[in-house]
């Protein structure tokens, strides 16, 4: 069989995941679990230790994540899990509020009976998982409602730009879900937004994402300022 050369540039396979690629996948998947936890000391010696690759591998993975603001480098101690101050939650649900807002309305105006379904599905594996106190299994959920919710608005400069924030608001998310009544308060909101999508009204849609987030916020940064406030209360080591 002759091989035509553009048709053989088209199919060959280049794109092979590296080892950087897969650690910081695994990484990534860590903090987004709360396995690691904001301001925990990423050891270089012991990930190497503990998921069997070299010391530059680590190396290029943290570097790739500390690109997407889940790890800082912090003089004398090295790469951690990022935190977040108080201004920058501040900043982050303000611009989430206006983006996702956009994204509700879009997707009630499109009304997608598919796009209902995955929204309405994500929301009932979120209310299981709360049923069963279940964090990992609501983080998740509510990682693939706003997946479902943000795609359905079929933008994807919305989708580029929601997705490092909402990187950055699981590290709060992980603290906050784990509260009863936060929980409750959230699967009440997003099922109003559900509904709101799957009836179609673009105005309701979006204010109900906008008043879910504005929710979240209150909730956030009430949890920053006791967290700040309690550091500070904390006898020194020194």
């Amino acid at each position: 069989m002759e091989r035509r050369p553009e048709l053989q540039s088209t199919l060959r396979i280049e794109d092979v995941p590296t080892v950087r690629a897969m650690v910081a996948q695994k990484l990534r998947e860590a903090i987004m679990s709360g396995t690691l936890k904001p301001g925990q000391r990423l050891v270089e010696r012991e990930l190497c230790e503990m998921m069997g690759v070299s010391r530059p591998s680590i190396r290029e993975a943290l570097r790739a994540l500390e690109a997407d603001g889940l790890v800082n480098t912090v003089p004398h101690r090295g790469p951690v899990v990022s935190t977040i101050s108080l201004e920058e939650a501040r900043q982050l649900y303000a611009a989430r509020a206006v983006l996702e807002g956009y994204a509700g309305r879009e997707c009630a105006r499109l009304n997608d009976p598919d796009v209902a379904r995955r929204i309405g599905d994500a929301l009932t594996r979120l209310k299981a998982a709360a049923a069963k106190q279940d964090l990992v299994g609501c983080l998740e959920a509510k990682t693939d409602f706003y997946a479902a919710l943000i795609g359905g608005c079929r933008n994807a400069f919305i989708e580029r730009a929601l997705k490092p924030l909402h990187d950055r608001i699981q590290l709060l998310r992980i603290t906050s879900m784990s509260q009863p009544k936060r929980i409750n308060k959230s699967l009440r909101e997003v099922t109003a937004i559900w509904r709101a999508i799957q009836s179609g009204d673009p105005d309701l849609a979006e204010r109900c994402c906008v008043d879910h987030i504005n929710a979240a916020a209150v909730a956030a940064l009430d949890m920053i300022e006791k967290s700040s406030a309690a550091k500070e209360a904390a006898p020194s080591d020194d």
